[in-house]
């Protein structure tokens, strides 16, 4: 396992950087999480995209272009060369003084980290993972906005320790309103009478790629996929859940706060997509 770490162009097998970043120092940063495939980066323009659309939303301006990072990274996958990555993309706010007034911040940090991947295990897929509905709750839109991903992540934190001591492996919060958002790291959907729900944008979500492929499979194979809001304990009624995200890929959840999901093993539909999903990566790559 061999881990490589590009700062701002030049590749380093260790980083130290000043406590004076922001980033460090307040959280004050964004980033994005891409594996590979056949060593072939998956979805990176729509990451790329997304890195500079969180970048605009907390205005911080990345001091170099697309093709850059196309370059740099596939230069530190070449230096790693590990047989299939994680890639974590992340942008700081810069060294500054110590307060939180971001104007002292004038050169933004870029930060490419390449390592091994480490892969959930194959059980988590056959038998379903357990998952609990936390109190912490997910920030609303008008304070952090979810969909713009920071370096930011104490609620997530926070959620996930919680679920810890339930007993299950990941949290699903509500927004402080009560409707279900999403997991710590990943995107819900539930099933209920073979008909596909997720949370939509409006209950302050990340909009994430994996999730609007998922969505897309869904519709082209016959689907029916909605897009709404549905209280927390809405989904102790579904007959199925799954999570998504760029490592979780579709994820099976068997048990909701200690109690089966349907039979409590993966449902078909979860199953079914899980294929298409993995279907659509092989002929990608």
């Amino acid at each position: 396992m061999t881990t490589k770490i590009n700062f701002n162009g030049e590749i380093h097998d260790e980083l130290n950087i000043s406590v004076m970043d922001h980033g460090f120092l307040f959280g004050d940063s964004v980033y994005e999480v891409v594996s590979t495939l056949n060593s072939k980066l998956c979805f990176l323009d729509e990451h790329l995209d997304r890195l500079y659309n969180s970048a605009e939303a907390i205005s911080i301006k990345i001091p170099c272009d697309k093709e850059w990072f196309r370059e740099q990274l596939n230069n530190t996958l070449l230096a790693a060369g590990n047989k299939e990555s994680y890639v974590r993309i992340i942008v700081t706010r810069g060294v500054g003084e110590i307060n939180i007034d971001p104007s002292s911040c004038e050169h933004p940090n870029v930060i490419l980290m390449v390592m091994d991947v480490t892969e959930y295990p194959k059980s988590c897929y056959e038998k379903g993972i357990q998952v609990a509905l936390v109190s912490i709750k997910r920030n609303p839109r008008d304070s952090l906005n979810p969909n713009v991903k920071t370096g930011n992540y104490l609620n997530n934190v926070l959620a996930k320790m919680e679920a810890n001591k339930l007993g299950a492996q990941d949290a699903i919060m509500v927004n402080p309103w009560g409707f279900l958002t999403e997991g710590t790291t990943s995107n819900l959907f539930f099933v209920r009478e073979g008909h596909i729900l997720t949370p939509s944008l409006d209950c302050g979500i990340l909009s994430g790629i994996t999730r609007l492929l998922v969505i897309e499979l869904a519709k082209e194979n016959g689907f029916h996929v909605e897009e709404g809001k549905w209280l927390g304990e809405e989904l102790s009624t579904a007959d199925e859940i799954f999570l998504t995200g760029t490592l979780k890929k579709v994820m099976p959840v068997s048990y909701l706060d200690g109690r089966p999901v349907g039979s409590g093993k993966p449902g078909p539909i979860t199953l079914n997509l899980l294929r298409l999903y993995e279907d659509f990566l092989t002929k990608k790559a």
